[in-house]
Order: structure tokens, then C-alpha cells, then sequence
């Protein structure tokens, strides 16, 4: 029986050049358009390199001062300071390393009077050890040369290739930015700019800030990752952060509440700080959102196209309700050549999104990001087929089986 339905749905996709003209467009247009955003998102989240360990590590990335109390709407917030993630996140008994690094900053760096524009990061020793960089050459600074602030530098070979050219090895070299001359002492893999608080250009210890990273204040430049000895003690150390944040006292007398949350890797990319809700939330329904109006007009109008579809199809409808065929099976046998219509276009679509992928990778939009499609991308360019089909076919061929007979065959 399947056989012959898809033998009739070819027959009518031939025999309807235009309409399927149509169709395929659009499904293929609007499943590119998902595939490379799905590819975009694996990116951000599936791509762990350097953080190979987010099963055990919980993300600190803001801090907010609120007043909560009824008509008063102040609030004062962002990334957090050296001392705070030193001192009591780095007081905690659960983590058994607490990695932190300032936020990216652009700087110049000079080499034969050319200017390279490199992004600055200042980290503390356990970065290293949390993170699991790939060295190419050398290795990364040590406790001891933090104390000292000994200025080293630790590079990417982007760097390494920007600011040295083709020479191979680097280590002992200078390289002058920030209008400092650091070291080398070490160049890394590239890192995705997607990676979020791992991207960098040049790595420094954080005794050669510029700014005082001792002063105690709770907001500075700052984030933490804190680790934990095993998967199983995650929860364990969430909540032995949230207690301690709990406990803070307040800065100022503008503020009556501190909130800051340790959180997934996922939940961390859309926390401000502030919220009870967890960062996830609020990334899943904007997810939702956009990939519910991307599919909502192509689906309409494919609705729309399969509705006028049927109804050219109506004599051959009311033959088969007059020699027996039920309305089940009618329905049946029009969300099969649905399928069979939507699959079509998602391998066109397919084909678009890696063609699109391979233009975006070329042009270095984002630095060192690399779009492909692979077995999670490929799942969720199958399911959305999937679900593209039912609900582009369900209400036609729920109109289909609703036809009378007789009317059917006057038509």
C-alpha cells in the first residue's frame, strides 16, 4: 500500500510542475534557513573545545544588587570582580578548582609598524587546569610567575600567525600589546569566538592588570568557572553558592537583595544575574520563538497550495469514498505524499544549507567558527521534515476526507 501511495505522489508532483515548483521552494528555503541555524546553535553549545569538563563545572558570569521592595526599581549589575571570585567563590569547600579570567578586551599589538588587533584576557593559574587547551607549543604560566607578575603571555596561532608570520616556533619570543612586551611562553589551538568566556587572543596573568584586582567591590571585569571533583557533586556546590550569595550583605543602602547564580554551561549564556529563573528558560522560548515564525508562513502557505491541490483532485476523491475507501485512509495517503513532498525538499534543503555554510566558514564572519552538518544537526534538519509535513498536511487532508461524495464528483 505504501508503494502505491508513493507511486501516486510522484505522479502528482510531475503532473503539478508549478505547484511543486512552489512547494519545494519553500520548504527547502525555510529547512536551509533552520539547518544552518541549528548548525549555529551546535556551535555555541556542542562545541567543547577548550571545556571539556561542563558535566562538572557550574558557570558564574554576573552579579546584580536589587531593591525589591513595592515602587522601587533600582538595580546595579554585570560581570563580577577579581576578589569576589577569589575570595568567596574561591572560599567554597565543594569546588576543588575555581577558574577565573577577565571578560575579552580589544587591544593593539604592533609588529613592523603594523597594527593587529588582538583580544586581551587576564587569568588566574587554575584556568589552565579547569580548561583543557591544546598547547602546540611551550605551556602555560605557572602560580609562581603570576606572583611575580612575570609578563608572559600565552597566544593562539592566530596570534602566533598575525603578529610572527610563518615562523614555526615562537616560545621566548616577544610579542608587544597592551603597550607591554610579554613573553611567549606558550601558543594554543584556536578557540571559537562562539565559546563565549574561553575566547581569547592573548592570556596573561591577572597581576598585570592595569586595574586593581584587589579592590573589594562585588562587580569588576570578571568570570568564574568552578569545578567540581565529580559529576555527582554539582548539585552539592550549586547550592553551596546560592547559600553563600544568599549571605552577602548588600553594598549599598540602594539595594536590599544580591543575586547571583552558578550555573550550566547552556543556562549560563542568557544569565544576567538577577533572574530566579534559570538563564535556560528564557533561551529555550526565544529558540521556540523564532523557529516557530520561520516555519509559521512557509507552512501556511504550503496549507493554502495542499488545500487547492485537493480540491482539483476531487473527482478522483469522490471514485474512491464511492468504491469504499474511508476517510482514514484518505488521510492516509495525503500526509504520506506530503511526507514524501517535504523529505524532497529538505534534501534540497540540505544540499542549500551545507552550500550556505561553506560561504559562511570562507568569509570569517565569526572568528574561527566552522558550521557543518553533523549527526546532531542532521537529527534536527530530520525532525523538523518530520514535523513540517504533519502540520503542513494535517488540516488538508483533514478537508479531503470531509468532502461528500457526490460533491466530489460534481466537481
Amino acid at each position: 500500500m505504501l508503494k502505491n501511495y508513493f507511486k501516486i505522489a510522484i505522479a502528482v508532483l510531475r503532473r503539478k510542475k508549478f505547484f511543486t515548483f512552489i512547494s519545494l521552494f519553500g520548504i527547502s528555503f525555510t529547512l536551509a534557513i533552520l539547518i544552518v541555524l541549528a548548525a549555529f546553535i551546535d556551535q555555541v553549545i556542542g562545541n567543547d573545545y577548550p571545556d571539556r569538563k561542563r558535566d562538572r563545572s557550574l558557570y558564574i558570569t554576573a552579579l546584580e544588587q536589587r531593591m525589591d521592595k513595592p515602587g522601587y526599581h533600582t538595580g546595579s549589575g554585570g560581570p563580577l570582580s577579581f576578589y569576589f571570585l577569589n575570595h568567596f567563590a574561591g572560599g567554597l569547600k565543594t569546588p576543588v578548582k575555581v577558574a577565573i579570567a577577565s571578560k575579552m578586551s580589544a587591544t593593539n599589538a604592533y609588529v613592523n609598524n603594523k597594527k593587529i588587533k588582538v583580544y586581551l584576557k587576564y587569568t588566574n593559574a587554575a584556568w589552565w587546569e579547569v580548561l583543557e587547551n591544546e598547547f602546540l607549543e611551550g605551556k602555560p604560566y605557572t602560580q609562581q610567575q603570576i606572583d611575580n607578575a612575570d609578563p608572559v603571555a600565552v597566544i593562539t596561532e592566530d596570534a602566533k600567525r598575525a603578529y610572527f608570520g610563518d615562523e614555526p616556533l615562537v616560545v621566548g619570543k616577544y610579542i608587544e600589546a597592551d603597550n607591554t612586551r610579554f613573553r611567549v611562553i606558550g601558543v594554543i589551538k584556536n578557540i571559537s569566538l562562539l565559546s563565549g568566556m574561553m575566547y581569547g587572543d592573548l592570556y596573561v596573568p591577572y597581576t598585570l592588570s592595569k586595574t586593581d584586582y584587589k579592590y573589594k567591590y562585588y562587580n569588576g571585569d570578571y568570570q568564574g568557572i568552578l569545578l567540581a571533583g565529580s559529576k555527582a557533586e554539582v548539585p552539592k556546590m550549586k547550592e553551596e553558592y546560592e547559600q553563600m550569595v544568599a549571605r552577602l550583605p548588600v553594598e549599598s543602602k540602594d539595594f536590599d537583595k544580591v543575586y547571583s547564580h552558578g550555573d550550566s554551561y547552556f543556562a549560563s549564556l542568557m544569565n544576567f544575574g538577577h533572574e530566579d529563573t534559570p538563564g535556560m528558560t528564557y533561551m529555550l522560548t526565544a529558540i521556540g520563538i523564532f523557529v516557530a515564525l520561520i516555519l509559521l508562513l512557509p507552512t501556511l502557505n504550503l496549507v493554502n497550495i495542499n488545500i487547492t491541490r485537493i480540491m482539483e483532485r476531487s473527482s478522483e476523491i469522490g471514485v474512491r469514498k464511492a468504491f469504499g475507501a474511508s476517510s482514514a485512509t484518505l488521510v492516509y495517503q495525503f500526509l504520506v505524499e506530503n511526507c514524501i513532498l517535504t523529505l524532497l525538499g529538505g534534501f534540497i534543503g540540505g544540499i542549500l544549507s551545507v552550500v550556505v555554510m561553506k560561504i559562511f566558514n570562507s568569509a570569517h564572519l565569526i572568528a574561527n567558527m566552522e558550521l557543518s552538518l553533523n549527526f546532531t544537526v542532521l537529527f534536527v534538519a530530520l525532525l523538523t521534515c518530520f514535523v513540517f509535513g504533519l502540520l503542513s498536511g494535517v488540516y488538508p487532508a483533514w478537508r479531503m476526507s470531509r468532502l461528500d461524495v457526490v460533491t466530489a464528483l460534481k466537481a
